[in-house]
């Protein structure tokens, strides 16, 4: 009974809306499935929408023009209706952009499109019963503070005696011109990728618009492209570069079709993965490697920012061209946040980005937009394709391990699962350093990465803990074949005494 109470008090110190909160937006189940039910409710939208206006309104915007977009998701539909009906009941101005991608509802704000402020509504990658909201004002997108700040506000939203206008005007084809006009500006060309074969796989998300409203302007042979119809059940596979399905159907598609480049995005087009001619997939540490060697080509001296989990080889790559790596906390705001940092110190950082596929470049406002990336690597292909090279000679040097793999531990149910994983974390930093053949990384910022020598594994492990679950991701990497069996077999014997973690997987 105690705990129950305690637990009650807990969550109406949280707030009724709290849950809601997913780093910097706001996420939760929109379609009812078994054992999921709805939490991001028409009441809920109402509330946060206006919540939205009112915390506008606290920063100088007194009846704003708010922006509101969508991706492919099967829930869209009644969040923008429920979106516009509480902006609209605060006196503030809705324009109903329709199919757009995460990363254009910001740039619309750049753009003279008439909007203060903008709402995406999308879940990324997420199972299509999920649904979510992402805030975009002229500075860029909101902070975990902000949001929690929105919710906040959300419990208390009442509407205005005023009432706002509506409108509906796409932005999808402007922003995607200005992707051809800079490619054509790069070029020195109306159609740089003229007889060159590129296809898309969009998932059945947000993506399609990149084959015909970029690719084809530009002359490319868009044919062997696949799920560019909107389908939020998304029926052929998750649109993610990180999932294997999805990576392998667009390498499937690139060799079945012989095609000279592959393009995979996520749901609302702010991450995106690619493959070469051969069916190679350029994800994780080779796209790291690849936007980094063209961005060093431009300026030496570049220091990059990535997550936590990228390779000793990406590492070596990188200062092989004349740049610094710079690993960080993973969590795209983080690596972004930490770039402006460095910066704004004096210290040149032109790319933040993670193994997820979010890259965020400082000439485009450090924004993480999947199609700005692919924009970007398509530049130096037309360019590699004019001096008879192939683009995946810009990193034909890269170190890459031989053996990579993900593990996520487990803790017991309803344990406190922060507190004790980060104890785990501590404990094994003092062990690490006191055990023949393993030493602590100096360049770590998040959870604990131990290297282990020739004689132990030759290669290394981040363990780590996940920003919202209660899941313990190990990553491993060797050098030598069957060295990851040996670094498990280590962690193994560190973490068998914790009998709140699952250590299973580690057998």
């Amino acid at each position: 009974m105690k705990n129950r109470a305690q637990r009650r008090v807990r969550g109406i110190m949280e707030g009724k809306y709290s849950k809601l909160k997913n780093g910097t937006d706001v996420r939760g189940t929109a379609i009812e499935v078994a054992g999921d039910p709805v939490t991001l409710t028409d009441g809920a939208v109402l509330d946060i929408a206006r919540a939205f206006c009112a915390w506008l309104e606290k920063r100088g915007l007194s009846r704003p023009t708010i922006a509101v977009g969508h991706d492919s998701r099967l829930s869209a539909g009644r969040i923008v209706d429920k979106l516009t009906e509480g902006i609209v009941s605060c006196g503030a101005n809705v324009i109903l952009t329709g199919l757009s991608s995460t990363p254009s509802m910001f740039m619309l704000l750049r753009d003279g499109f008439g909007a203060d402020a903008s709402v995406m509504v999308t879940a990324s990658h997420l199972p299509f019963q999920k649904n979510g909201l992402k805030f975009f004002v002229k500075e860029g997108g909101l902070e975990s503070g902000d949001v929690g700040e929105i919710l906040s506000l959300a419990e208390h939203a009442v509407p205005s005696p005023v009432r706002g206008k509506v409108e509906k005007r796409p932005y999808l084809e402007t922003y995607s011109a200005a992707l051809v006009e800079k490619v054509r500006r790069a070029t020195g060309e109306e159609r740089p990728l003229e007889g060159k074969r590129i296809l898309v796989d969009a998932g059945n998300g947000a993506g399609g618009f990149y084959e015909s409203l970029v690719l084809r302007p530009l002359g490319a042979i868009t044919e062997g492209s696949q799920f560019l119809d909107p389908d939020g059940s998304f029926p052929n596979h998750i649109p993610n570069p990180e999932n294997e399905d999805a990576m392998r159907s667009v390498c499937e598609a690139v060799k079945r079709n012989r095609a000279d480049f592959g393009i995979i995005f996520d749901t609302d087009v702010d991450r995106a993965g690619a493959v070469s001619s051969s069916g190679e997939e350029i994800n994780r540490n080779r796209l790291i490697a690849l936007i980094s060697a063209i961005l060093l080509e431009e300026r030496q001296g570049a220091t990059i920012v990535t997550d936590s989990v990228t390779s000793d080889g990406l590492s070596a790559f990188i200062r092989a061209r004349g740049g610094v790596h710079h690993r960080f906390k993973r969590g795209y705001k983080n690596v972004i946040n930490e770039s402006k940092r460095l910066n704004a110190e004096g210290i040149y950082s032109p790319l933040a980005i993670e193994t997820s596929g979010h890259a965020a470049l400082m000439e485009n406002y450090f924004l993480d937009d999947g199609a700005y990336l692919v924009t970007r690597l398509l530049i130096a292909l037309s360019k590699a394709a004019k001096e008879g090279k192939d683009l995946m000679d810009l990193i034909a040097d890269l170190p890459e391990p031989k053996e990579a793999r993900e593990i996520r531990l487990t803790f017991a149910e309803g344990v406190d699962f922060k507190t004790l994983g980060g104890g785990v974390i501590e404990d094994l930093k003092r062990a690490a350093g006191n055990l023949p053949g393993l030493s602590l990384a100096p360049d770590n910022y998040e959870g604990v990465r131990i290297n282990f020598d020739r004689s132990h594994g030759d290669g290394w492990a981040l363990i780590r803990m996940s920003l919202h679950e209660p899941i313990m991701p190990i990553n491993v990497e060797s050098n030598t074949e069957g060295g990851n069996a040996v670094i498990l077999a280590s962690l193994r014997e560190l973490l068998k005494g914790y009998s709140f973690l699952n250590t299973d997987k580690l057998d």
